[in-house]
């Protein structure tokens, strides 16, 4: 009876979908299973963090109704509002929104790899290293493109280290974490001791961006951030399938006939690029990557690997944390950093002291 259905397309069996998705057909040979709720709890993120925008393109020393935002956002409104709110506002609010996307995104590729979900760039060392790699471009030449470069270069090197440290384990187990922790502090230490050996001016000019910030950032950088990004999700869109199976062991990824080594090695690929870039343009935001990806997983009640959501999540994160470090103690400006430290801070600790049942995602 089951052959008989499967070779009549025109049967109604062949085009039900499971409770809860919604069969679609690409062509007349490729059909492809959607998500219900996915759609839904992605078009409120969505709404929120457009709503979320607005408030904040119009909060700051200069304070601007959100209805003057949008009459701004349209090619309206008076020259003032314009000059704040798109050449001050708009440009910092896209680097906010596209690297806590990038963060978080890569925090939740890593965090699936590992099956644990302390395995964040962050706590990996990706981020130090990354910017170990930038601090030392800028002490060492004068090239503004250069960081930005070496960025990806301190990422990629990271990632190799911890996976060839962790032997056989590969990203699995607290090995990998281990070695990446090992990583990420001789890293920030090579940055503090290459701060310490310029010219104050110098250093007080690269503090703020290693500890994170979105002030006057690189508008080249920000650009390719977002194209960065683009490929990126379409990446992880093409290759969902593969990536949804990355949370079963290696035995059984195996006899589903898939190559495991591939799909991390593109898991890999995607977390450097997605980390490097965002390091280069806001510096080691790293904490993102491990709220932004939780959030996620509470909002789709766990099932499932939520990729777009924790890029939208991510961005919403660090949106508010830089809103709330411009706006909190005004004029005085806390760096991004330092916000999503204190954020995330406690949440880690949280992860590491209580008890809970599950012992990886």
């Amino acid at each position: 009876m089951i052959n008989q259905s499967l070779s009549m397309p025109d049967t109604p069996t062949s085009n039900t979908s499971p409770n809860g998705y919604r069969l679609v057909s690409i062509g007349q040979h490729a059909q492809i299973l959607i998500e219900k709720e996915a759609i839904v709890r992605n078009t409120w993120l969505l709404l929120v963090l457009f709503f979320a925008s607005i408030i904040t393109l119009g909060s700051g020393t200069m304070a601007i109704s959100p209805k003057e935002v949008v009459d701004v956002l349209l090619g309206q409104g008076d020259t003032m509002n314009q000059f704040v709110v798109k050449d001050l506002r708009l440009p910092r609010l896209l680097a906010a929104i596209y690297t806590g996307a990038a963060f978080s995104l890569a925090g939740c590729l890593m965090q699936t790899m590992a099956r644990n979900r302390l395995a964040t760039p962050g706590i990996i060392g990706i981020d130090n290293a990354a910017m170990a790699f930038a601090v030392s471009s800028i002490v060492g030449m004068s090239v503004s493109l250069a960081p930005s470069f070496m960025a990806l270069a301190g990422a990629a090197t990271a990632t190799a280290l911890a996976f060839g440290l962790a032997g056989g384990s590969g990203t699995r187990g607290y090995r990998f974490i281990v070695a990446g922790i090992g990583i990420g502090a001789i890293a920030g230490a090579v940055t503090q001791l290459l701060l310490s050996q310029v010219s104050i001016d110098v250093a007080n000019s690269a503090y703020p961006w290693t500890v994170g910030s979105l002030s006057a950032r690189d508008p080249f950088m920000v650009n390719t951030l977002s194209i960065g990004i683009a490929i990126c999700v379409i990446g992880c869109l093409l290759f969902s399938r593969q990536f949804a199976l990355l949370p079963f062991s290696d035995q059984v990824i195996t006899g589903l006939g898939a190559n495991i080594k591939h799909i991390r090695i593109l898991a890999l690929i995607l977390c450097i690029t997605l980390t490097g870039l965002a390091v280069a343009v806001a510096g080691p935001v790293g904490l993102v990557a491990l709220v932004g990806p939780e959030i996620a997983r509470v909002l789709s009640r766990y099932r499932g690997i939520p990729l777009i959501s924790s890029a939208l999540t991510g961005a919403l994160v660090m949106m508010l944390s830089d809103l709330f470090g411009r706006t909190v103690l005004s004029p005085i400006e806390l760096p991004v950093g330092i916000v999503t430290a204190v954020i995330g801070g406690p949440y880690l600790i949280w992860i590491l002291v209580r008890r809970s049942s599950r012992s990886s995602l």
